[in-house]
């Protein structure tokens, strides 16, 4: 058998006002209770709010929130803002020495190690203008003090955009 207790607290009576205000916001004294039956809650918040947007459409590219990068010969830091982020890219490796080794890494950092995420060498690149690409689609996150960055030889590249799709506090950035 449930038990049931009152509950009195103006901090979410005001709370239950402003976001329910057809339920009490005229004054009407209302008892709040608890219980400890198990009842399952649907949270409608965002479709009610008109802010709920479908998680395909959340990571969509767009002109204005959309950073581009390009890496070529060098080790470069790409993003340090913290935050959820998407990448998309390109990796290109060309062979115009057969004796050179191209490598791409793709890496997040705490702020004192690097983590490798990629680790790109081309695969039997043994004939002059020979190339190989390789799309890349993720997600990272970074945390305070950390960045994303990448480290590219001598006739490679990694190419591409990367853009924010929350916030630290996971709070969804709309494209």
């Amino acid at each position: 058998m449930a038990q049931e207790f009152v509950i009195n607290s103006t901090t979410i009576e005001d709370k239950i006002n402003q976001l329910l205000p057809s339920q009490g916001g005229a004054g009407a004294g209302v008892d709040f209770s608890a219980s400890t039956m198990v009842i399952p809650i649907i949270d409608l918040t965002e479709s009610a709010e008109g802010s709920g947007q479908r998680a395909d459409l959340q990571t969509a590219l767009s002109h204005s929130t959309a950073t581009t990068f390009s890496v070529v010969n060098q080790t470069t830091t790409i993003m340090t803002t913290t935050g959820y982020f998407r990448v998309t890219g390109t990796v290109v490796m060309s062979s115009l020495d057969s004796s050179y080794l191209q490598r791409v890494r793709i890496n997040i950092s705490d702020g004192s190690t690097d983590k490798s995420l990629y680790d790109i060498q081309p695969k039997n690149i043994s004939t002059l203008q020979n190339s190989q690409f390789f799309n890349l689609d993720f997600n990272i996150l970074i945390k305070a003090g950390g960045n994303f960055n990448s480290i590219v030889t001598a006739n490679a590249q990694f190419a591409g955009s990367i853009r924010q799709i929350a916030d630290l506090a996971g709070n969804l950035v709309n494209p």
